[in-house]
């Protein structure tokens, strides 16, 4: 009985505001994303929980597809993306849908949202009944999204799905930087007001 009080107390430490505000500096600009906690709540809890604690900061938009998506959330340093890798959060039930400006969790199968995110660049409807639930969307800034380098499409992250990315999570941005030296960074996410 200890345990769930604990997890309880846990997810009361991290509840996001109802409405709140992140601004990501990028190398090709700033971007605004505005979300909303009744949209998808334990993913609005996970993003503010990753934003607070700044694991974003300083990593790459490793996987762009012009069109399609835009992809971060493995942490630069390969200690932290290790350390949060596990930490999984529980599935939220769709409410909006996989449009342009839209912002999800990614995943591999039910169950196993962590850290990694992506902006629909394109109409992405179709992940809807597979359970991807957008929390948020970008306010401001939609244009220096689409800027972002699109150039290595698939071959610099390749999805979760495809099992690509254990480098990723090994020697983090050294090895992106290696790879792909033109990958634009996420030089750090806030919240605003």
């Amino acid at each position: 009985m200890k345990i769930f009080a604990l997890l309880a107390l846990a997810s009361v430490l991290y509840a996001a505001p109802p409405v709140y505000r992140v601004k990501i500096e990028t190398t090709q600009g700033n971007f605004t994303i505005e979300v909303h906690r009744d949209w998808a709540p334990h993913g609005a809890d996970r993003f503010y929980e990753l934003v607070r604690a700044k694991y974003y900061d300083n990593s790459r938009f490793f996987r762009v597809v012009a069109g399609k998506w835009v992809q971060f959330g493995i942490a630069g340093d390969p200690k932290a993306a290790q350390r949060w890798r596990e930490r999984t959060i529980p599935d939220d039930p769709v409410k909006q849908s996989n449009t342009p400006g839209y912002i999800a969790f990614a995943f591999t199968r039910p169950g196993t949202r962590s850290t990694e995110v992506y902006i629909n660049l394109g109409d992405n409807s179709r992940q809807d009944a597979q359970g991807f639930a957008p929390f948020g969307r970008v306010i401001e800034g939609m244009d220096v999204v689409e800027k972002l380098y699109s150039g290595y499409g698939e071959n610099s992250g390749g999805g979760m799905r495809a099992g690509h990315q254990d480098k990723m999570f090994e020697e983090g941005d050294v090895w992106l930087d290696r790879n792909f030296p033109k990958l634009d960074r996420l030089i750090r996410a806030r919240m605003v007001r």
